[in-house]
């Protein structure tokens, strides 16, 4: 479980982040949404600590990560899996050095320990023969296949996703939301996620948290969103769903 309570996040002056409360619980695939430029992003890089709050708490479980010092939150950084936009491989390491850098950096295991849990992970996210392929050699799918792998090569308890199928044909993300779903529950990790893909909202979606203008404006689920009367949730997915035609049209 992640919580925060009375999040504020100032830049430049402005609060970005105003007054927000949020639970995510494990074992679910937990959805934030929102506009570009609404405080999503913000939220996601806040809970998982890369950016400092100005006010309010952060809790993983029942420790209160915002009240931690640096020894102490590297200890809880060993249980977090992160997925960056862009797969954020190193294009000069393979993709099993790039699955081990994890390992390498947060265990003592021997060589032979790190890559047994590298081809473990890798046949997990159906790659089981991509070990001394670069990313440049990968697709887009794969790519973020790789990431997924090394987000969860110490079998964290918290996993964030940002934009996990940022640039993926339809039936791509569908692979990638399904395979972050079934991790998710296989391992019972709480799971968070930021996207503006409704396709993802809809597939994956079991608790979802609608940032508007800085502030949490909606809380449901994906059975919820389509019963709403929230005027700038239904603008927000009837955009979406725009934008998403016309990008099938082009």
């Amino acid at each position: 479980m992640i919580r925060g309570e009375n999040i504020v996040k100032i830049f430049d002056g402005r609060r970005v982040l105003d007054d927000v409360s949020v639970k995510f619980d494990a074992g679910k695939t937990n959805l934030i949404i929102g506009r570009s430029g609404s405080g999503k992003t913000v939220l996601l890089k806040s809970l998982v600590g890369l950016h400092e709050i100005d006010e309010g708490n952060i809790y993983f479980d029942d420790l209160c990560y915002t009240q931690l010092g640096f020894k102490e939150r590297k200890v809880v950084r060993k249980d977090i899996g992160m997925i960056f936009q862009g797969g954020a491989l190193l294009d000069s390491s393979t993709v099993e050095d790039n699955i081990r850098l994890p390992l390498d950096l947060f265990t003592d295991q021997s060589f032979e320990e790190k890559m047994e849990r590298v081809n473990f992970c890798l046949k997990r996210v159906n790659l089981p023969n991509a070990n001394k392929l670069y990313p440049a050699e990968l697709s887009g799918g794969m790519i973020k296949r790789v990431a997924i792998a090394r987000a969860i090569v110490l079998n964290p308890k918290y996993l964030f996703c940002d934009e996990p199928n940022s640039g993926l044909d339809p039936m791509t993300s569908i692979v990638i939301d399904n395979l972050i779903k079934e991790i998710t529950e296989e391992y019972n990790i709480t799971t968070i996620v930021n996207t503006h893909d409704m396709n993802s909202v809809m597939e994956i979606g079991e608790k979802i948290i609608f940032i508007h203008e800085g502030k949490k404006w909606w809380e449901g689920t994906k059975h919820d969103i389509l019963q709403s009367d929230n005027r700038e949730l239904n603008d927000f997915v009837f955009a979406s769903a725009m934008a998403k035609r016309a990008k099938a049209n082009m």
